[in-house]
């Protein structure tokens, strides 16, 4: 990468206090993060995937280390978690703009942007839906959509199709990456799916068993945009092989 990054982090680790000296969930973690760049964490449950998430979201502080955006202002981060976690009282359109109702923008604002996050997101005619009526694929789509609203600059997924039927989770994985492509968002994602990691990602990191280190970081040099048949090229196997080697 040519760029600077936007994102660098540096001897990072998380321990959580408990009775017998504290559970350690993420050992030292050093990266760089770069514009516009689509990055997966790969690893076994317990890898202290989602803490690291949360590290960067400043959800939780680190006990060692730091997490450092090169931006001069308060970086904007959107983030999605496994559950779409939707308002069951709100619209589709409601969810979609409560950030910016948050931020106090105007309403009118709001809606407009609103639509246009329900255009790119192919929720056209659901407006008006409220949660109850939606697909799993569906809700996860409005939980991106209000993600990406306030045009944040570090977009967090917390395995967002994990609880999807394996058709859905892969028709999302579509959808995804035609999003980025347009939007073209810094992505950091956590998942369990080597699969999925390489279809969506510039770049793999593989974290160990707890507490979690970087054991493999891997460029994915798979041209875009990704089309579904791309997953039995020999180079994606190849690939995939690498990467299951390192987690087991």
């Amino acid at each position: 990468m040519t760029t600077k990054p936007i994102l660098t982090v540096k001897d990072l680790s998380v321990t959580f206090p408990d009775n017998n000296g504290g559970l350690d969930a993420l050992g030292t973690l050093s990266f760089d993060i770069h514009p516009r760049e689509f990055i997966c964490f790969l690893g076994p449950s317990g890898s202290g995937k989602t803490t690291l998430l949360r590290a960067l979201a400043g959800l939780i502080q680190p006990t060692s280390g730091s997490v450092n955006f090169m931006h001069h202002h308060q970086p904007k981060i959107g983030m999605v978690f496994q559950q779409s976690n939707l308002m069951p009282w709100r619209t589709v359109m409601e969810n979609i703009q409560i950030s910016l109702e948050l931020d106090g923008a105007g309403e009118i604002k709001a809606q407009n942007k609103a639509r246009e996050m329900i255009k790119l997101m192919g929720l056209k005619g659901f407006e008006n839906s409220f949660p109850r009526d939606l697909s799993g694929g569906m809700a996860q789509r409005v939980a991106i959509a209000r993600a990406l609203i306030h045009d944040p600059d570090l977009l967090l997924l917390d395995e967002p199709f994990a609880s999807l039927d394996a058709l859905t989770r892969e028709r999302m994985w579509t959808e995804l990456s035609n999003i980025w492509q347009e939007k073209k968002k810094t992505v950091v994602m956590v998942t369990h799916s080597i699969n999925e990691s390489l279809f969506l990602a510039d770049r793999v990191m593989v974290l160990t068993k707890r507490p979690g280190k970087i054991k493999l970081d891997v460029e994915v040099d798979l041209p875009r945009p990704r089309v579904d048949d791309i997953r039995y090229t020999s180079h994606f196997g190849k690939l995939a092989k690498k990467l299951r080697a390192a987690i087991e």
